[in-house]
């Protein structure tokens, strides 16, 4: 028997035992691929932006824009990297963005700005305080929010049983932040009285340096006991608002000037800043509780480290915050999940795997109908095993399961079944033609006949969509898994 590449290559793996255990362990991957691959709603696209802000007390946006926002705008378009640099000026307070293209990394982003700022060295105000540096990503973007409720319990008294209950979420492995909206939390504020400072002749600088002054701390050395060290700081601890009133901020006539003479000092929530509001749907409503009626609420936001699986993060979440319910929470204080985006994310990539088995078993219902059996059955074996190793190859480059990831398998069904079609009608044809040799060499000889140009053309579409995978700008991650994916099937077809 004389064949080509394709005739040699069909022969070997009909002829090999290896060839159902290669098919068993590409489902097997498959299969792991499926169950280990992180689920997310859309990809993820790694854009980082950093935040520089730079306090000036006492400066005029004017004054800021010259000598703070010009000179950071030039230092941070210096960095390699940078697509955009945006700045705001307000009274005190200069901030400048700086967004790195896509796909920067945002370890390397923040180094870059760390690096630029130590360089920049007296180039900004003596008396601006150091510029302070947040990094922002798409993975700020909370993947939970708890929200917690009472129907006897403002926002502010419910912050602090919230605030505790984010503590230990927050010591969830693969978490990255958890942080509170609504309620206040408890401040101590000084108001000063401008008539009773006036007349007991104390300024606001005097005010303000005392109450600085009293609350430091210093460290006052180490004691050694017992084979153990033990760090000493001395200073003042205030505890209530009875201690910040009585610090001393000036000396009159020989009595004592306390800061409740000439300020109020009130202990309470601090100013408002933001509010969240709850309200049962119709479905839950009770006479106690009617529908739409609202109640105060703090809500808690999670978010993930980058690559982490939001769904099992959102699991073990709630599994905590229901482990914490008996020991942690009032009785009277209701805790509702009103984002869970790992859920939604499984949710949909469920669905999204439902159609594309279904859109397998439709391909094979119709070619069982159309060339019989036989060859529905190779379409049911082959179409699979491409897409199981697809899938495991997402998982080896770091891809989420999403709905551009499995469009782009559900899109290779097609083209996988059009290369089978031609082969399998081709060995049909063969076997009509040749009833009397051998099963392996007709099927070896009809495969050589066809297996050329198909693989041409199998590399002709490759060639057609690959390019899509070097799209640059924030489309090219959001469609590369389309071009890599549908290249892979090919390729494993």
């Amino acid at each position: 028997m004389r064949v080509g590449f394709a005739g040699r290559v069909a022969y070997a793996f009909l002829n090999s035992k290896l060839t159902p255990l290669l098919i068993a362990a590409s489902l097997g991957l498959g299969a792991l691929a499926l169950l280990a691959t992180p689920r997310e709603e859309e990809p993820q696209i790694r854009v980082p932006m950093v935040d520089v802000a730079v306090a000036w007390p006492g400066a005029e946006p004017r004054e800021i824009e010259t000598r703070v926002m010009e000179p950071l705008e030039r230092a941070m378009w210096g960095i390699s990297g940078v697509e955009h640099v945006y700045s705001a000026a307000r009274p005190g307070l200069a901030l400048v963005t700086v967004r790195f293209r896509v796909n920067e990394s945002n370890e390397d982003s923040v180094v870059k700005v760390f690096e630029r700022l130590s360089a920049m060295g007296s180039v900004l105000p003596h008396d601006a305080l150091p510029p302070a540096v947040e990094l922002h990503s798409i993975d700020d973007v909370p993947f939970l929010t708890l929200t917690l409720w009472s129907e006897t319990s403002s926002s502010d008294d419910l912050r602090p049983v919230a605030a505790e209950l984010a503590q230990e979420l927050s010591e969830i492995p693969e978490t990255s932040k958890a942080y509170l909206i609504g309620g206040q939390p408890r401040v101590i504020r000084v108001e000063p009285d401008p008539d009773r400072m006036a007349a007991a002749g104390v300024s606001w600088l005097t005010l303000s340096g005392a109450l600085r002054s009293a609350a430091a701390k210093q460290d006052a050395g180490t004691a050694v006991r017992d084979n153990r060290e033990t760090r000493i700081q001395a200073g003042p601890l205030f505890e209530s608002s009875k201690d910040v009133a009585r610090v001393v901020v000036g000396i009159v006539a020989g009595r004592p000037i306390y800061a409740s003479d000439v300020a109020r000092v009130i202990d309470g929530p601090g100013e408002t800043t933001d509010a969240v509001f709850f309200a049962l749907g119709p479905a839950r409503a009770t006479a106690l509780r009617p529908a739409g009626r609202e109640y105060p609420a703090v809500t808690i936001a999670l978010a993930k480290r980058p690559g982490a699986n939001a769904t099992h993060l959102a699991e073990v979440a709630l599994k905590k915050v229901e482990d914490l319910r008996k020991h942690l929470l009032p009785a009277t204080v209701h805790v509702e999940v009103t984002r869970n985006y790992g859920q939604t994310a499984d949710d949909k990539s469920n669905e999204l795997v439902q159609h594309l088995l279904i859109a397998t078993l439709s391909v094979v219902a119709l070619i069982s109908l159309a060339m019989g059996w036989r060859s529905g059955l190779v379409v049911g074996i082959a179409v699979p095993v491409t897409l199981a190793l697809t899938l495991f190859i997402y998982f080896l480059a770091g891809y989420t399961l999403n709905r551009v990831t499995l469009f782009a398998l559900i899109f290779s069904i097609g083209i996988l079944v059009d290369d089978a079609i031609v082969v399998v009608e081709n060995i049909e044809r063969h076997h009509r033609e040749k009833p009397g040799e051998s099963f392996l060499r007709v099927a070896a000889e009809a495969v050589d006949e066809v297996g050329n140009p198909t693989i041409l053309a199998t590399f002709t579409v490759i060639a057609a969509i690959l390019p899509m995978a070097f799209v640059r700008g924030l489309m090219g991650p959001y469609m590369r898994p389309i071009p890599t994916g549908a290249s892979a099937a090919m390729l494993f077809s």
